[in-house]
């Protein structure tokens, strides 16, 4: 979300305390520094892999 406000998570969940948490987590706010860092955390993770088998993928692009 700080990256593009227009992209929002749906949390999944069956409790309401968890539900309080990930609402709470919307105000969060990160300094520059702290998602530069994260940037290049996440940059060196190298992806394997499909995302979806090829049974999903068929559902999902419909």
């Amino acid at each position: 979300m700080a990256r593009k406000p227009w992209i929002v998570p749906i949390p999944g969940t069956t409790k309401l305390h968890r539900l309080e948490e990930n609402i709470a987590a919307a105000d969060i706010a990160f300094a520059s520094e702290e998602l530069a860092e994260i940037d290049a955390v996440f940059s060196g993770i190298e992806i394997h892999g499909d995302r979806y088998s090829g049974t999903s993928t068929a559902r999902v692009m419909r």
